[in-house]
């Protein structure tokens, strides 16, 4: 089982929809991107993630531009954990079908 623990800020995706994500540390994307090879479809890998109290399973995308995976952080996370543009994030993230 492939798991990872990190801290990131949250930020707001520069675009018609408010998407909020957090980037992954290069070093945890590294050795994703290493893992998933070319076995995901459009780069994305699945995860199930745990931010406070809440678990949730989703997908990373890779982002050229940030040169990292991103995650997605829906807006029920952010309510349920009182989470805010700029607030420092803990996450547990676990890799699933890798």
């Amino acid at each position: 089982m492939h798991e990872y623990t990190f801290t990131a800020e949250l930020w707001e995706h520069d675009g018609p929809a408010a998407w909020c994500f957090v980037d992954l540390p290069h070093d945890a994307a590294d050795d994703i991107a290493d893992l998933a090879d070319d076995r995901t479809a459009f780069g994305s890998v699945r995860v199930e993630v745990t931010v406070g109290a809440t678990t949730w399973r989703t997908s990373l995308f890779p982002d050229r531009t940030r040169a990292t995976y991103v995650l997605p952080m829906k807006r029920p996370v952010r309510v349920a954990e009182s989470l805010e543009v700029g607030d420092r994030v803990d996450v547990r993230l676990r890799l699933l079908d890798l």
